[in-house]
């Protein structure tokens, strides 16, 4: 007689466990399974599954990448480079009109959108194709500008951000003014909170714009436009010249100043080290250094070195003698930096020192990491799979 067979839940936790192990920076093992069979499909579809696949793996994983630029250098193209084999995202960019992504954070994409001489920003969603849109902020003649986008769900532990309220934090330089301004909008209330600035009022900024002038008469200290730190509740930004840092904490609408570990270095990323620490990270000769900050008070910061990394080591280049070796990213949670040399864009696991490329040769001055969980449950993303 034939043993009986094994109660369907017991298979289903067995497939499960195996499921749960596919790493989630090659999605398309989860989404080429799904299409084996019903049950299959069922089970990585089913809420509690993705909940505990989240919890086992901890942080999302990089899916791709966008392109911030200098302002002179304009705008790179609207194109979502995927850093897995699943397909690019197809840019929600407008091709007529203006477009730069500014941030990509908890899932979602920040988009600045020109079109008809009209401003507006759009929240888009790539892995569900949710797209919202947010009126740009009332800031008269601003130059260059810095923003971000994150969850705005209370006690979410953002491994699976979809949906739900958000935030944008906006800061930018005057046009003409040396001031710097910052608001942010909730996507709850439809409004964007009240704007505030930071100017010669205040000293260590009026020191800043003071060396700036000196060394040229049209020089205003200006907001570096490159993707922004989130730490607690703080977005920080660098300024121009000696890299001070910018911290806005939007929860007291505060702007302050805090002085940098290394003035000397044009190229720098901030980092989340961890959920209230920031990091500093530079290139200097062929040596990747690294700092996090300790803050005692707002006044009282100390800035400690902890690590070096040589980079002639792992990081190749065509041309030794002529390398222009950037820092240019890091991703929050997965403890990875980028780097730009003259051969492409790669990516260092700070745990690992794994190198990997991500894209080809070209201007990377600011990357944007996209990172978020990519499962069948996004039933419009599936008939993907079947392509492949």
């Amino acid at each position: 007689m034939a043993p009986p067979r094994p109660p369907l839940p017991l298979i289903d936790d067995v497939m499960a466990e195996i499921f749960f192990r596919l790493p989630p920076d090659e999605p398309e093992h989860l989404f080429r399974a799904a299409l084996v069979c019903k049950p299959w499909l069922r089970i990585l579809c089913d809420p509690g599954f993705l909940r505990r696949y989240g919890a086992f793996h901890g942080a999302p994983p990089l899916l791709g990448l966008l392109h911030r630029l200098q302002v002179l250098e304009g705008s790179p193209p609207p194109r979502f480079v995927s850093t897995t084999s699943m397909p690019n995202f197809p840019h929600p960019g407008t091709y007529g009109g203006h477009t730069r992504s500014l941030d990509c954070r908890h899932g979602r994409v920040l988009v600045y959108m020109l079109e008809f001489g009209r401003a507006n920003c759009l929240v888009w969603d790539p892995v569900t194709g949710d797209r919202h849109a947010v009126p740009a902020p009332d800031m008269e003649d601003w130059l260059i500008e810095s923003a971000a986008v994150l969850c705005a769900t209370h006690g979410c532990d953002h491994l699976d951000c979809h949906g739900g309220p958000f935030r944008v934090v906006f800061m930018a330089t005057h046009d003409y003014k040396p001031t710097i301004f910052a608001c942010v909008y909730s996507s709850e209330t439809g409004a964007w909170s009240q704007q505030i600035s930071l100017d010669s009022s205040c000293e260590h900024y009026a020191q800043h714009m003071q060396e700036g002038l000196a060394v040229r008469s049209y020089y205003l200290p200006y907001l570096q436009p490159r993707r922004g730190t989130l730490v607690g509740d703080a977005i920080y930004n660098t300024i121009r010249l000696d890299n001070t840092i910018v911290k806005y904490d939007w929860c007291k609408n505060r702007l302050s100043l805090i002085h940098p570990p290394s003035k000397d270095v044009y190229y720098i990323a901030l980092m989340a080290l961890d959920s209230n620490t920031l990091g500093f990270a530079s290139i200097l000769a062929s040596s990747l250094h690294m700092w996090s900050m300790k803050m005692e008070t707002e006044e009282a910061v100390e800035w400690l070195q902890y690590r070096v990394i040589e980079l002639e080591k792992i990081i190749p280049v065509a041309n030794p003698n002529d390398a222009r070796v950037v820092v240019v990213g890091s991703a929050e949670g997965v403890g990875v930096i980028f780097v730009s040399t003259d051969v492409g864009l790669f990516s260092i696991d700070l745990k690992s020192e794994r190198v990997k490329k991500v894209d080809e040769p070209g201007v990377h001055f600011s990357v944007l990491p996209y990172m978020s969980f990519y499962t069948p449950d996004r039933g419009r993303l599936l008939s993907l799979a079947r392509g492949q």
